[in-house]
Parts: structure tokens; C-alpha cells; sequence
């Protein structure tokens, strides 16, 4: 059985890029018969990438179901089957055709309300981020003034410690004279006490 990466490589080697060659030189030379025929074959294959996309998901496990998938691949390249023309004209044209005009309104419908979509979430998103940046700006601003209010209370602090460690005290030449004053004042009046009797004594004699 085929793998999944085999019938991958294939896909895109036979189904993308030898058609995108063919339809480069189909422009290139200005052939409007090779023109239509691979713009046709893009449209079919636009629609089986589609429908591929879930039948790999739902359908992988269906025996040769990787074999199917090259098989029609080849068939809608084959000059011989021309399975790509043939789809395009007996199916894809005719339900586009008639299914044209609804098809257009629903996009313009589309169009109006993914541009109206669009424009309110992208108020929305403005708002948003404005909101968030003035929060942001107010949280950040009411950090900065509580940590300049706390930088403001530790110097207070500081100098009021500096100014109470750098107070003038009393000099100390005037508490020392201030002592010896004292000391000396108590010897005197120590001494002038005994002479007192000594005096009434001699004063007694005579």
C-alpha cells in the first residue's frame, strides 16, 4: 500500500507544480486555449484540496485510498481523459451559473460584516489597551510616590540623627573651673574654723 508521504510528494509534484509550470508558459505565450484549459484544471483541483482536506481526516483508513487519490490526480492531468475539462463543464459550470448571483451577495454580505467585525474589535482592542496603559501608568505612578514618600521619610530621619549626634555640648574648661572653684572654697572654710577658739584663748590671756 501506498504511504501517505508517497502519495503527498505526488500530489505536489504532479498536481501543483508541473500544472503552475504549464500555466506559466500558457501565459507567457498568450494562448488563450491553454489558458482556459489550466484555469479550468485549477479550479478543480482548488476544489479537491478542499474536500482532501477532510477526507484525510475521516476517510484515511478506506483500503487504497492513497492509490485513489494519485489515480485521479493523474486523470485530471491526463491529455487523454481530460478528466479536469470534463468536470469543469458537466458539474462545476453549470451549479456556478446558476448559483451566481447568490453566491456574489453572500460575499459582499460577507465582505461588510467581516470589514464591520473588523473595525468594532479593533475599537475594542484600542480601548482596551488605552485602559491598560492608563492602569499601568497610575499603578507605576502611585509606586513611584510611595517610594519617594519612603526615600523623603529615611533622609528625614537621618538628619534629625545627625543633627542630634552633631548637638554642641557644654565646653568642658567651664564644668573643670567650675569644680576646682568648689574644691577650693571647702579647704578655706575648713581652716577658718579652728582658729577660732585659738583666738577667744588669747584674747582670755590678756
Amino acid at each position: 500500500m501506498v504511504s501517505w508521504v508517497i502519495s503527498r510528494l505526488v500530489v505536489l509534484i504532479f498536481g501543483t507544480l508541473y500544472p503552475a509550470y504549464y500555466s506559466y508558459k500558457a501565459v507567457k505565450s498568450k494562448d488563450i486555449k491553454e489558458y482556459v484549459k489550466w484555469m479550468m484544471y485549477w479550479i478543480i483541483f482548488a476544489i479537491f484540496t478542499t474536500i482532501e482536506t477532510f477526507t484525510d481526516i475521516f476517510l484515511c483508513w478506506f483500503p487504497f485510498y492513497y492509490e485513489l487519490k494519485i489515480a485521479f490526480v493523474a486523470w485530471l492531468l491526463s491529455p487523454y481523459t481530460k478528466g479536469s475539462s470534463l468536470l469543469y463543464r458537466k458539474f462545476v459550470h453549470p451549479t456556478l451559473s446558476s448559483k451566481e448571483k447568490e453566491i456574489d451577495d453572500c460575499l459582499i454580505q460577507a465582505k461588510d460584516r467581516s470589514y464591520d467585525a473588523l473595525v468594532h474589535f479593533g475599537k475594542r482592542g484600542l480601548n482596551v489597551a488605552a485602559t491598560a496603559a492608563v492602569m499601568a501608568a497610575s499603578k507605576g505612578q502611585g509606586a513611584l510616590s510611595e517610594r519617594l514618600r519612603s526615600f523623603s521619610m529615611q533622609d528625614l530621619t537621618a538628619l534629625r540623627g545627625e543633627s542630634s549626634s552633631t548637638a554642641i555640648p557644654p565646653p568642658p574648661a567651664q564644668t573643670s573651673s567650675v569644680r576646682k572653684n568648689s574644691k577650693q572654697s571647702q579647704p578655706k572654710t575648713s581652716r577658718t574654723a579652728p582658729e577660732s577658739p585659738g583666738c577667744s584663748g588669747t584674747t582670755q590671756k590678756h
